[in-house]
């Protein structure tokens, strides 16, 4: 199983992370978020003490912090949504500066970017450590059903082609003097939707014929053997029983 070349967000080193087994990254990973999603907000220096593994997870994995941040920019509609939560939710109130803000709605949106910065973090280390062939070896290896992981594969080894049929459509468009200005305008881009549907439509039909030519049945055959060994294990769920013991102590304290 392939996944043709390497993703943007990976970084290209060698690492003890970037060495282990993609299957125990994704365990490990997984395992985290479950842990950061069940402590209580009210334990602000749990997720502290969160950022903190995290970032011996990305010094492990040479992942500079610039690059890391740069990625976190994906969260950013959670920010939005976060940022309202004082002023729309209801209850007791409080003034901040002059504003008067909800005491839950403050709760509320340190809950949803701290566990959520978290989060992202977390699977942007995993991402930018693992390549997306490995992930879905892993998935593989974590017994997810064979058709969501074919579905994935393909998903991933096209996603280029269709990117390059949208830029070719759009020149296309261009070269006879086509340029979006408004709502009058939408019909024809409604148009070219359609066609890229159907374009695509007509590679699925054709991929899948020469798939099925050459003997495919429905399962992939796996080319590579994932295999981890009892260290191996260990060392990728050191990030998640660290933060379980974080999370059990903002518990009681």
């Amino acid at each position: 199983m392939g996944a043709g070349h390497a993703h943007k967000l990976y970084r290209r080193t060698s690492s003890p992370v970037h060495a282990l087994p993609p299957h125990t990254k994704l365990a490990a990973t997984f395992a985290f978020v479950v842990v950061v999603v069940s402590t209580p907000r009210e334990a602000v220096w749990a997720f502290g003490a969160y950022a903190g593994l995290l970032a011996v997870v990305a010094g492990l994995g040479r992942v500079p912090p610039l690059f890391l941040l740069k990625r976190l920019l994906i969260e950013a509609p959670f920010v939005a949504f976060a940022v309202l939560l004082p002023f729309v939710a209801q209850g007791e109130r409080v003034e901040v500066l002059g504003m008067s803000l909800s005491v839950s709605g403050l709760w509320g949106a340190w809950n949803v970017l701290a566990k959520g910065t978290l989060g992202v973090a977390a699977s942007v280390l995993l991402a930018a450590t693992t390549e997306l062939r490995e992930l879905l070896l892993g998935l593989e290896r974590l017994k997810l059903p064979p058709l969501l992981v074919q579905i994935a594969s393909f998903m991933i080894r096209y996603a280029d082609v269709i990117t390059d049929e949208m830029r070719r459509m759009r020149i296309a468009r261009e070269s006879r003097g086509f340029e979006a200005r408004g709502p009058r305008h939408w019909g024809v881009l409604a148009k070219s939707s359609g066609a890229l549907f159907i374009r695509c439509y007509e590679r699925g039909e054709r991929v899948h014929l020469a798939m099925v030519s050459r003997g495919y049945s429905g399962v992939m055959p796996t080319i590579d053997e994932v295999t981890a060994s009892r260290a191996q294990w260990s060392y990728a769920l050191a990030l998640p029983c660290a933060a379980l013991v974080v999370c059990l102590l903002g518990w009681v304290l």
